[in-house]
C-alpha cells in the first residue's frame, strides 16, 4: 500500500472514532435555554423538576396535566409558590 492510502485510512478511522465519542457524551438531558415569559395557572401544573446543575441557566420545568414541559424561572416568586404548593401536596 502506498503511504497516502495508509494516511487516508488513518484519517477515516479518526473521524469515525470522534463521531462515536460525540454520541456517547455525558451531558445534562434537559436544560432551559429559553424561559417561558408569562404566568401559568397553578391548577394546570401537575409536577415539576429542576434542571441539572451543569446547565447554563437554572430552571424549573413544569409538567402540565396535558404532559407538556414548560421552562420557568425559579427565582420568580409566583413560580416558587407553585413549587412549594406542589411539594406540600406530595406529603
Amino acid at each position: 500500500m502506498k503511504t497516502t492510502h495508509i494516511l487516508l485510512l488513518c484519517i477515516l478511522g479518526a473521524a469515525l472514532l470522534s463521531a462515536v465519542n460525540c454520541n456517547n457524551a455525558n451531558g445534562p438531558d434537559n436544560c432551559c435555554f429559553k424561559l417561558y415569559p408569562r404566568r401559568i395557572k397553578p391548577s394546570i401544573v401537575e409536577s415539576y423538576y429542576m434542571t441539572d446543575h451543569r446547565c447554563p441557566k437554572p430552571g424549573a420545568i413544569f409538567v402540565t396535566k396535558k404532559a407538556r414541559s414548560v421552562c420557568m424561572d425559579p427565582c420568580l416568586s409566583w413560580v416558587d409558590s407553585i413549587m412549594k404548593a406542589l411539594d406540600e401536596s406530595t406529603f
